[in-house]
């Protein structure tokens, strides 16, 4: 039996298999305990005679980040570079802010340690660090009080021989131990510092998470195992992620995206943007299949600390259900990044105090009280209505504070959609609007007709996409090293690549992961003109200089085929792909969705009250097509059509939304 969740910061979603049947549960999330969620999810869908296969997205890694509640980490590295790790890069993320105080950093100057060592650039071992000086680092970093290590030397991805002597003189502390040439064997010391510390930061409280998490669920089910979602896409065994949990950050939203493009695949749309708007934040994505589907970065920053591993390249806002309203000094109105959570919660779930996106909605109308959560979980929205009079101090009438308060969430919504379209050279009116998440859905159509995106699609179970996505992701495993070639050497470059992926599959098949056809193999590389200070990535084949100025011309305006060009890095890209789940389809009868309407009721839109339809989901049927305004209510989410909107009901029970963009 194969069980998908997903923790988020209110709800965790699981998603699961019951004769072929995708069914899905959505409890609220234990902060303070988050496995406990899992467990409680586990016993409720899983058979006592089934064995359970646990797929998770977990964001214990990601909250560690945020809340800057790691490790204490002993940093590594080359001696005269202890201080790289705090130095970092000239960049400022707010150049004007003058208040702007940055997070303190990860690695205190005490805990960070130098080795006598040197390896240059192309790999030549200057200097052997002594075995008396690695004796006093073992005893320096034993009496640090460090709870993890972290090893980073210079010039290790070209030769890796004096940090496997660091590695192996500090092995008898018994901390975890995280090197660089294993993790990311790649150049430019402050970014490749930094994911090596990420890691070491999270290992401990992560390890112990996966640990106890898979002994609970193999105590409790023979044979029953837990798997991990990786922010690259694909899953990995509990183990490997508890070594690496660096590659885990983003593995709730990587779900989401791999579940919008393989529905968007299916529904017939090939270029979408991934609308994913939970109760704590908002993440955004775009996916063009003609470019190989969903893409990765090695760019990602978390928490203000870089991290160069592989993960999916999405957009993170802080804008979400619960995201709380409030008033400055000045009387300007703001709303989030601060969330309600799942504790207290929005006011409407009956704990909280604190306005929230979500108590806007229920304000102007567009959550229905006695349908959330399938009637599972009615929504006070006296008490709602009433504390948000209280808040909204001298700013007009309750609805226009509530209206406000949407404006100024889809606002920060919009801009994050705007950096990865049009910043990027991409036209958002050529895209599918993909939206899931519990609150996206609500938001959709106003995005869409902001942006001008002809229409929106809204998936089956939209409000556990992320679980879904989770279920039907294949296994994966990155590769990657540095090795500055010039580009026209294709004979020393086809051999680095042959090199890593030989090493890819004999891990592969150690972990009785992948036979020699049970596998594919995906080859890219980092390009760059001579000169330049970083650098595109693009597949391997025949013509990779020509996808190299293409992309170059795409995405900064030009290209010059006369400049020397040279490959950085070489990826490899091991996919397993995990058993199909087939998606039920219907045939197209056309209907009106009037069997589907459970009431009507008044909803607010552009400064007036209209009166509204509320259509049960599960009772719309394939080929329904209907008008706004509407409210389309189901147990995972709720979908808000504007007026002059039309939503259709295809073959697969996604709902189609045309926007009419004045």
């Amino acid at each position: 039996m194969r069980v998908a969740i997903d923790s988020g910061g209110t709800f965790t979603d699981c998603v699961y298999l019951v004769d072929g049947e995708v069914r899905v549960l959505k409890l609220f999330s234990t902060p303070a305990d988050p496995g406990r969620a899992v467990l409680d999810a586990v016993k409720q869908v899983a058979e006592s005679s089934a064995v359970p296969e646990v797929r998770h997205g977990t964001t214990v890694g990601t909250n560690a980040m945020l809340e800057r509640k790691g490790a204490r980490v002993a940093f590594v590295t080359t001696a005269g570079f202890e201080d790289t790790i705090a130095i970092g890069r000239q960049a400022r993320t707010s150049l004007y802010d003058w208040f702007r105080s940055p997070l303190p950093p990860v690695v205190p100057k005490e805990l960070r340690f130098g080795v006598d060592e040197r390896v240059t650039a192309e790999g030549l071992v200057l200097r052997t660090p002594s075995e008396e000086s690695l004796r006093q680092l073992a005893a320096a970093i034993q009496d640090s009080g460090a709870e993890a290590i972290a090893v980073s030397l210079l010039f290790s991805f070209a030769n890796p021989a004096n940090e496997k002597l660091v590695a192996e003189a500090l092995q008898p502390l018994g901390l975890p131990i995280s090197i660089s040439h294993r993790i990311l064997p790649e150049f430019r010391e402050y970014e490749r510092g930094s994911t090596v510390v990420t890691n070491a930061y999270l290992a401990p409280k992560v390890s112990t998470y996966l640990h106890r998490l898979g002994t609970e669920i193999e105590a409790a089910y023979t044979g029953g195992s837990v798997q991990v979602m990786q922010s690259s896409g694909g899953i990995i065994a509990a183990s490997i992620a508890a070594e690496e949990p660096v590659r885990t950050v983003l593995s709730g939203p990587a779900g989401g995206v791999m579940g919008a493009y393989r529905l968007a695949r299916l529904a017939g749309f090939d270029k979408i943007i991934g609308f994913d708007m939970g109760g704590t934040s908002t993440d955004v994505s775009l996916i063009d299949a003609a470019e190989g589907g969903p893409r990765t970065t090695s760019d990602a920053v978390v928490s203000e600390m870089p991290v160069s591993v592989p993960m999916l390249d999405i957009h993170t806002v802080g804008a979400g259900g619960g995201s709380i309203a409030r008033f400055d000094a000045g009387g300007a109105l703001h709303v989030g990044p601060e969330s309600a959570g799942s504790v207290p919660g929005p006011i409407c779930y009956g704990r909280g105090t604190l306005p929230t996106v979500t108590d806007a909605n229920v304000t102007l109308g567009r959550l229905d009280p006695d349908l959330f959560l399938g009637g599972k979980v009615r929504l006070d929205d006296t008490r709602t209505l009433q504390l948000m009079e209280e808040a909204r101090g001298s700013l007009g009438s309750v609805e226009q504070f509530a209206a406000g308060i949407v404006l100024l969430a889809e606002t920060a919504m919009e801009k994050a959609i705007r950096v990865i379209s049009i910043e990027r050279g991409y036209d958002p009116r050529e895209f599918t609007l993909v939206s899931f998440g519990g609150a996206g859905p609500l938001h959709a159509c106003s995005m869409a007709r902001s942006l001008q995106i002809p229409r929106v699609l809204v998936p089956r179970l939209p409000g556990a996409l992320s679980a879904l996505g989770i279920l039907l992701a294949d296994t994966v495993r990155d590769y990657s090293r540095t090795v500055m070639l010039p580009a026209s050497d294709a004979e020393t470059l086809a051999a680095q690549l042959q090199e890593l992926e030989t090493r890819a599959i004999e891990e592969l098949q150690r972990q009785g992961l992948s036979g020699e056809a049970e596998h594919s193999v995906e080859r890219s590389i980092d390009l760059r003109y001579v000169g330049q200070g970083y650098e595109l990535n693009v597949p391997y084949g025949a013509n990779y200089m020509g996808e190299f100025h293409s992309l170059h011309r795409k995405r900064y305006g030009y290209a010059s085929a006369e400049t020397p060009v040279e490959v950085v890095n070489v990826r490899v890209r091991v996919t397993v792909p995990t058993a199909p789940v087939e998606l039920p389809k219907s045939e197209l009868i056309a209907g009106d969705g009037s069997q589907a309407v459970r009431k009507t009721r008044p909803i607010y839109f552009d400064g007036a009250w209209r009166e509204s339809k509320v259509y049960q989901r599960e009772q719309l049927r394939s080929g329904d097509r209907f008008a706004g305004p509407a409210l389309i209510a189901e147990y995972s989410s709720t979908t808000v059509v504007l007026p002059d909107c039309i939503a259709e009901v295809d073959a697969f029970g996604n709902l189609v939304i045309e926007v009419y963009v004045a």
